[in-house]
């Protein structure tokens, strides 16, 4: 290259580069001023703030504008509004779409909630997922109970359990047991919202073994004085193996080491002796080992 050529190439390349970079930064600018612009209207009367948004949706503005403005259609206290984004929620499709509906949760208003109902049953999993969580951050047990209660197949049943467990969903998670029946499921979900209670009535129903031993497991989850005395009790009044063992387990969870000690030293049979034992040793518990001491010395 000659030399002015060079010159040449060296001045404009630096120009150019100038330029573009200042038009990414005048975009920059405009995009942070759209956003702006609309977070002003959270303090604008609704009737003037809605068909602005309402224009912003429908314009080919960027999706963190779009979702900007979803936000604050989810904010705007007039029916009109919510009839936009219950819209959004049944025809956006894609990221739009979900979003759309987690506004909905975030508003709390409850005629849209209500009409994720039928958005819920015509989505697709992803839809389904975010209707539970719009639910969920609305603090709404009972559609979620609506939701499990008519769910057609065993994933969607598990999914609104779980969640009705993680809000402590007492009442819902009962009514399920009558409307549906007991479950594994739902054994989780009374320890994950410490319902006592109904894992104390399944603890002590022998009409399933199977679940009944699931419950008093799950008891050792939820802990406590109370429940570990329950858990003591419950295999002083058994002899069935299953469930002592299913009681010593939730011993165990609950980290009652005491109450398993108190069980070594009220039993005089041999072989209970040393199931006793080795689960005091996997405790850790301080007089296992003056226990393990007076066993070699073959006292009882």
């Amino acid at each position: 290259m000659h030399t002015f050529g060079k010159i040449c190439f060296s001045v404009v390349l630096p120009l150019a580069c100038a330029c573009a970079s200042a038009q990414s930064a005048s975009a920059d600018d405009v995009e942070a001023l759209k956003i702006t612009a609309l977070e002003a209207l959270m303090s604008a009367p609704p009737e003037r703030a809605l068909p602005i948004v309402e224009k912003v949706l429908a314009g080919n503005s960027s999706d963190e504008i779009k979702e900007r403005a979803l936000f604050i259609l989810s904010q705007i206290d007039l029916p009109a509004a919510q009839t936009i984004l219950l819209e959004a929620a049944r025809q956006g499709g894609g990221e739009m779409q979900l979003e759309a509906i987690r506004m909905i949760g975030i508003g709390g208003n409850p005629e849209a909630l209500a009409g994720l109902i039928d958005v819920y049953g015509s989505g697709d999993e992803d839809v389904r997922e975010s209707v539970l969580e719009a639910y969920l951050i609305a603090g709404d047990p009972q559609s979620i109970y609506q939701i499990a209660v008519n769910a057609d197949n065993e994933d969607d049943y598990l999914e609104a359990v779980e969640i009705l467990g993680a809000m402590g969903a007492h009442g819902e998670l009962r009514e399920l047991r009558n409307t549906r029946g007991a479950s594994e499921a739902l054994i989780e979900a009374y320890a994950i919202s410490d319902d006592a209670e109904s894992l104390r009535k399944l603890a002590l129903d022998t009409s399933d073994p199977e679940l009944q031993e699931q419950a008093i497991e799950a008891l050792g989850i939820i802990g406590g004085p109370e429940i570990q005395r329950m858990l003591v009790d419950i295999y002083q009044s058994t002899d069935a193996p299953d469930v002592r063992e299913a009681a010593l387990e939730g011993l165990l969870i609950a980290g009652h080491d005491d109450g398993i000690l108190e069980l070594y030293r009220a039993s005089d049979n041999a072989a209970e002796k040393k199931a006793l034992l080795e689960y005091l040793v996997m405790m850790d518990n301080e007089a296992v080992w003056n226990l393990i001491d007076s066993a070699l010395d073959g006292q009882h």
